[in-house]
């Protein structure tokens, strides 16, 4: 039998301007419909997504539910609460020259025809979160999964045009061949989720049509640990938050950065920290996934060498796996500081104190998060003052991006743009301005 031919990408962008067109993703009672599907999809079907995710990283399905699943069924209950408050028109101040009968206000309009492109690591959570705004904001959408993580691209796309719209909804799985030819169609928002070479990428094939973007890139975000802090918990904390899902997260702290003396106390935390997360050996943990791939197996073991080891080190790669590893001796210049780690390795830096640190910092590109451990109020509000990144956390890692009314996104090399909460409304719709003056 003759397989059916796939839709053509600049078919599907078509069709989908097309049903736009008619005014049907406008009503809210179409937007909330969609969610609710994509809240049944979830929770109906969280168990064959746990499995992908198994299948693609070595997530467990605890994991799997706390920072894919479930994060977006939090992402959509919050919406759906909210939607028609963030959607109400916003009345505006009018000057007395056009006279007092005359009204002003904004109202949220949708875009049109939206693309998502989601990154490997968070395969479900970083494709889905989004598409709840797009479609909270009354967009028609096309999702392109992450071809790394094949095993979560094939539920999706199986899965998603059962519950969605699909005269508006499209799925398209492949990889660079796919993605080119979407980028060559004019949509009216591209959102990208993943590394800045490709983020160049997209923004100018986006030129090409004057299509705004958001990039949800990475970087290298900092921990700077000051010496006034309880160590035990910091340790704690720092591993938890860089160790989940192998490190292959864009707001893990990448690096710690830290005064010699604070350095060396942390390091026999670090071992206590570790076991107690994951035990004696994390490769019998269940909680402790794996590398995505041996391409980058082979990079991050490459890395392993920029430092004496502290904690970890071990590797396997017929199982993808590399223990979580902290490095301590770490020289600015070696190989594992020269770009994003996304993975299981923690190097220390030391710098003499608060002024050298913040040096640090703004003499590197604009990371995704910045994260600070420290008791002093003085220390705390310097960082915040004197330093840009995209999110700055106190005292936990991570944390600010599971905020739903905080905006998640970077700022110069980590990104563009923002989105979760309200802040997905603004991304996904335009602003308009709107004046009424009666003509009688």
């Amino acid at each position: 039998m003759n397989q059916p031919t796939p839709e053509q990408p600049a078919d599907i962008v078509a069709r989908l301007r097309a049903t736009f067109r008619t005014g049907r993703t406008k009503p809210v009672e179409w937007r909330t419909a969609q969610l609710g599907r994509l809240r049944e999809m979830l929770t109906e079907h969280g168990a064959d997504l746990a499995a992908a995710l198994h299948a693609d990283l070595g997530k467990s399905a605890t994991e799997a539910h706390r920072t894919e699943i479930g994060f977006v069924i939090r992402e959509i209950d919050h919406t759906l609460d909210h939607l028609d408050d963030w959607l109400r028109p916003e009345p505006a101040p009018v000057p007395p020259h056009l006279g007092a009968d005359a009204t002003a206000w904004t109202q949220y309009d949708p875009l049109g025809v939206v693309l998502v492109i989601a990154p490997w690591n968070y395969p479900a959570q970083l494709l889905l979160a989004p598409v709840v705004g797009a479609l909270a904001s009354g967009n028609a959408v096309v999702v392109k999964p992450s071809e790394m993580a094949p095993a979560t691209s094939a539920v999706l796309a199986r899965l998603l045009p059962q519950f969605l719209d699909t005269e508006a909804f499209a799925v398209v799985e492949g990889g660079i061949p796919e993605t080119t030819a979407l980028l060559a169609e004019r949509f009216d928002h591209i959102f990208y989720t993943g590394n800045g070479a490709v983020g160049r990428i997209v923004m100018r094939a986006a030129a090409e049509h004057l299509t705004p973007v958001t990039l949800e890139l990475g970087g290298k975000s900092p921990a700077f640990v000051d010496r006034d802090a309880d160590l035990s918990v910091v340790a704690d904390r720092l591993a938890r938050g860089k160790f989940l899902n192998a490190g292959q997260t864009c707001v893990a702290p990448d690096y710690v950065l830290t005064d010699p003396e604070t350095a060396a106390a942390l390091e026999p935390l670090f071992r206590k920290a570790v076991e107690a997360v994951y035990g004696s050996d994390a490769s019998a943990s269940g909680e402790y996934g794996r590398i995505v791939n041996e391409r980058h197996f082979d990079r991050l073991s490459g890395l392993l060498d920029s430092g004496r080891v502290v904690v970890g080190g071990d590797t396997d790669r017929s199982t993808k796996y590399i223990a979580p590893t902290v490095l301590a001796d770490v020289d600015p210049a070696s190989p594992v500081m020269q770009e994003e780690i996304f993975g299981p390795i923690l190097p220390i830096v030391t710098v003499p104190g608060l002024d050298e640190a913040i040096d640090f910092i703004n003499d590197r590109d604009k990371p995704l998060a910045l994260y600070v451990f420290a008791e002093s109020q003085d220390t705390r509000n310097r960082i915040a003052a004197e330093t840009s990144s995209g999110g700055l956390g106190h005292g936990l890692p991570l944390a600010h991006l599971t905020v739903s009314d905080l905006p998640f996104g970077g700022v110069g090399e980590s990104g563009m743009g923002s989105y979760h909460g309200r802040y997905s409304i603004e991304t996904f719709s335009h602003r308009k301005a709107v004046l009424d003056k009666p003509l009688a």
